[in-house]
């Protein structure tokens, strides 16, 4: 397999791994000039055929990222759960509804 085959087989995989919308949170960024701040939350609006991340960061910024250059992760379900001001429940229960 040629680069170029594995480079677009990498875009492809991101592509599917970070869908539109995907909310991530920043570790480090390898940007000398301007980078985000660790700790950023944001999302994303697409992934190109290069492989990179175009973000909308909560801050305002629309840097993006480069998987194997800057380091990131997906929020957690938890997190999510948190930023929409909701409760995850530990364990579901079912219980018979009652009719009166």
């Amino acid at each position: 397999m040629n680069q170029f085959e594995k480079e677009r087989r990498m875009a492809e995989r991101y592509k599917a791994e970070y869908p539109p919308g995907t909310r991530v949170v920043l570790h480090h960024m390898e940007d000398p000039y301007a980078p985000v701040e660790s700790g950023t939350r944001g999302t994303v609006k697409h992934v190109d055929d290069a492989g990179q991340l175009h973000m909308q960061w909560d801050n305002g910024r629309t840097l993006a990222l480069v998987p194997g250059e800057d380091s990131f992760r997906k929020l957690t379900a938890e997190e999510l759960a948190e930023e929409q001001g909701q409760v995850l429940d530990e364990e579901v229960v079912d219980t018979p509804v009652q009719s009166m």
